[in-house]
């Protein structure tokens, strides 16, 4: 009987090695793809590089970092270490008294200092931050998308290549890369607006699924932090892929067949979220934004993932659904959008 069971216990472990050696071999490749995102991400010489090549981009990229940089984190600072000492100076909180056993008799008006050094703070917030907060929010977008264009026009006119993706083969200039051809028919025309409905849609649901993740119990930080790095990561890559006019379904699946390797380069541009205070990192993630998003501009992402597959003999990591959620909700509204228009088209008919 003993003998049998080792003999079962060794057949087990011979049928095992296979599996043991491809979940290594995949593990190995992960790691490989992730250390590469990574170091594409950091490669902001680039932003260096195309700088001095676009006059233009150099402006939008300095009126960044002036408005996030100096401007709204220079605000946070002065508040901070200047603005708010004065208010402790001049509305103090606790009472000195040369004698600290004689009970203090200002405390009903050192409590109505607290209470307006507190007020005056908030008041600060109101009119100022949260309105700048709106404000750079809305004029970095405008300005991201400027630099997503000056950065891919900077690797055209200097004879970079394979700014588009291996799958696209029709060549395309720099003035057709970014003004798309208008589509000739009206449903080439509804197709593109969907597309971009769809999209919007599928981020905002995203983002609605990282923030959930947030607060499920000891993973959630960890959820939060990669599910955040690959929505960062998306970001940073989609300028790109709209300029080269690629079709959102082969975004999607390249960027889930990659995961690793979006996994890493979305991990620097996060870090920054979760080493300061919400308000810190909101400026300092619009303010380091526009540099990944030049590097992203910058990175040959197909070439990069190809060259593990090689040492693999082809083998892929596998697709892992990580907008599945988002495109079950962003489907389940637009069906629900697509009957309330069919059920009033049919009205109208009727009458």
């Amino acid at each position: 009987w003993l003998m049998r069971s080792v003999r079962d216990l060794s057949c087990a472990m011979e049928s095992m090695g296979p599996l043991v050696e491809r979940v290594q071999s995949k593990s190995k490749q992960a790691l490989l793809q992730w250390v590469d995102g990574v170091r594409e991400a950091c490669c902001l010489h680039r932003v260096i590089i195309y700088s001095l090549r676009s006059k233009q981009l150099a402006i939008r990229t300095g009126q960044c970092f002036l408005l996030n940089g100096f401007i709204f984190l220079g605000s946070i600072l002065v508040l901070k270490s200047v603005i708010i000492p004065s208010l402790e100076w001049i509305l103090p909180g606790h009472c000195r008294l040369i004698n600290s056993q004689q009970p203090c008799s200002f405390s009903n008006i050192l409590e109505f200092y607290r209470f307006l050094r507190v007020g005056l703070v908030q008041l600060f917030y109101v009119f100022w931050f949260y309105p700048l907060y709106i404000f750079s929010l809305i004029l970095s977008n405008i300005w991201y998308i400027d630099i997503a264009k000056y950065g891919f026009f900077a690797l055209e006119n200097y004879g970079d290549r394979d700014t588009k993706l291996s799958d696209q083969k029709e060549p395309q200039t720099s003035q057709n890369t970014v003004h798309r051809e208008k589509p000739t028919d009206l449903e080439g025309g509804m197709i593109s607006i969907a597309e971009q409905l769809y999209s919007v849609l599928l981020l905002t649901f995203f983002f609605m699924e990282v923030y959930v993740t947030g607060f499920i119990p000891y993973i959630g930080k960890a959820l939060n932090f990669m599910l955040l790095s690959w929505l960062y990561a998306y970001y940073c890559f989609e300028y790109k892929w709209n300029l080269s006019g690629l079709s959102l379904d082969k975004r999607l699946d390249f960027f889930e067949s990659n995961w690793a390797f979006f996994a890493g380069f979305g991990n620097p541009c996060v870090l920054a979220i979760f080493l300061f205070s919400p308000l810190v990192s909101c400026g300092v993630m619009a303010m380091l934004f526009p540099l990944f998003v030049l590097t992203a501009t910058g990175s040959e992402a197909d070439k990069i993932v190809a060259l593990p597959r090689r040492k693999w003999r082809g083998a892929e990591l596998g697709r892992v659904p990580i907008f599945f959620v988002a495109d079950y909700m962003s489907m389940r509204v637009l069906k629900l959008f697509s009957l309330k228009s069919h059920h009033q088209i049919k009205e109208n008919k009727a009458l």
